[in-house]
């Protein structure tokens, strides 16, 4: 539980828009409380890399809270501090992707499709949330700006890769901050530090734009938040199609945050800890069932889903690694400068042919077919987040769980990236916590574009295991 003083920096984004709404505080102060609140616990996060200065944004929150006492409707988020992951290009600061590459790159002149429609509902960006390089792991750790930490215990990783962000939110700096994930880069952080994290179907929330289309249709923006209500109002604000992303989905046709206020049907929720491959830590398995048993509470017929896979971690990889050496071939100036662990996976891509495309797109065609099946008799499928708690903050990747060497080479985060590959949508509730007082994660999957459901249920859950009292004390 925080100290009594530090509540304001833990209430969800909904409770601090509604103080501002009713004038129990100004987007001036808020602004100046979290300049403080950075300057307090940022240089043990190192969460946020780069800020805009002081000046500017004391000057844009005043220029808010003057309009706001005028009369201005200047959008929802007006006055809300908002970070940005450094992979996603935001006006007036640069976007490093976390490698010496881009270190001394200039200062974005535009924003994502994401930031500008969060900007033009009132958010503040602030800062720049650390990556791992290019966002190629699963904790966040770069040669530009060292390792960020996680503020239930600085000794472990916040994820990644959006690691930083998660820091950001799980630390009490801001309520919002951007995220991406191609393999679990939302859904890991949030287990990790005991956030809600949603995955979107790919095309919900607009991508881009960047200098080429990803064609892996892996990688997609998803929200890391305090609360169920924050992510449906990101979803409300940032949805619908835009024709900078080919790509981009027709708007829903309903609001999120509508749609959380009725609990969702009776749902048939299938359940596995293995995949068929994976194993897990026993007090993950342990908060992941007392996780079940709060969905059965509700009403849901909870069973056993007798779902099996083949991991396809290796398949993944080729993929998302053909699309990354597509992606940075063209700034390749140096190669010295890629980080050790980054380079390999590059050099992977490099070698990738049409007929080995060809092949990975036969894998992934099974797996599709394989969750169609699955979701023709059950609505959702719940497992474990990651098999594990956080590990070391500077890495790497746990080789071993429960005294036995992991199986698969994705096994330390077995759990999120068939996902990305099947295009379904997913999230990260927080299960429980552990011996030591880490987060555990429970991460349920629906059918494409049934984001609602997922808001439904996760709604439903949160409120019958409520987690936003309890949060780190920095």
């Amino acid at each position: 539980m925080p100290a009594p003083a530090n509540r304001l920096f833990f209430a969800d984004a909904t409770e601090t828009i509604e103080m501002l709404s009713k004038g129990d505080l100004s987007p001036a102060e808020l602004m100046r409380l979290t300049l403080e609140r950075i300057d307090a616990v940022n240089p043990r996060l190192n969460a946020f890399v780069a800020m805009r200065p002081a000046d500017e944004l004391l000057a844009d929150a005043k220029r808010v809270t003057e309009q706001l006492a005028r009369g201005g409707n200047l959008g929802p988020l007006a006055g809300m501090p908002l970070g940005v992951k450094d992979l996603e290009d935001t006006i007036g600061l640069p976007n490093t992707h976390g490698s010496l590459l881009f270190k001394n790159a200039p200062p974005s002149n535009f924003d994502t499709i994401q930031v500008d429609r969060l900007k033009r509902a009132g958010a503040i960006v602030i800062g720049k949330t650390n990556t791992p390089e290019a966002g190629y792991t699963a904790f966040t750790s770069n040669r530009v700006f060292g390792t960020t930490r996680n503020p239930w215990n600085l000794e472990r990783t916040p994820g990644g890769s959006s690691g930083g962000s998660s820091s950001a939110v799980a630390g009490g700096i801001v309520a919002f901050a951007t995220a991406s994930d191609g393999g679990g880069s939302v859904r890991i952080p949030a287990s990790y530090t005991g956030l809600f994290g949603l995955k979107p179907s790919q095309g919900r929330i607009p991508w881009g734009p960047e200098e080429m289309l990803r064609p892996s249709f892996c990688i997609v923006s998803g929200p890391l938040t305090r609360s169920v209500r924050d992510a449906a109002l990101w979803l409300d604000l940032t949805v619908g199609p835009h024709p900078e992303d080919p790509y981009s989905l027709p708007a829903p046709g309903f609001s999120y945050r509508d749609i959380i206020k009725k609990d969702p049907p009776k749902l048939r929720i299938g359940f596995t800890s293995t995949l068929g491959y994976a194993r897990c830590e026993a007090q993950v398995v342990r908060e992941f069932e007392a996780a079940l048993k709060a969905l059965a509470s509700a009403g849901h017929e909870v069973e056993p889903a007798g779902f099996e896979i083949s991991d396809i971690v290796v398949d993944w990889v080729r993929l998302m690694s053909s699309e990354d050496i597509g992606f940075m071939a063209p700034h390749m100036t140096d190669m010295d400068l890629l980080d050790p662990g980054y380079r390999p996976g590059l050099d992977l891509g490099s070698q990738i042919t049409a007929k080995d495309l060809g092949e990975i797109q036969r894998v992934r065609t099974q797996l599709i077919a394989r969750l169609a099946e699955y979701f023709s008799k059950f609505d959702l499928l719940a497992t474990p987040t990651v098999p594990t708690v956080a590990f070391a903050a500077e890495g790497p990747l746990p080789f071993y769980i429960e005294g036995r060497s992991v199986e698969t080479p994705g096994g330390g985060i077995a759990f999120t990236y068939p996902f990305n590959f099947s295009a379904n949508p997913g999230v990260s509730l927080r299960a429980g916590l552990s011996d030591d007082r880490l987060p555990v994660g429970l991460q349920l999957i629906a059918p494409r574009l049934r984001e609602d459901l997922l808001m439904q249920v996760s709604r439903q859950y949160e409120q019958i295991r409520p987690w936003k009292e309890e949060w780190p004390d920095l």
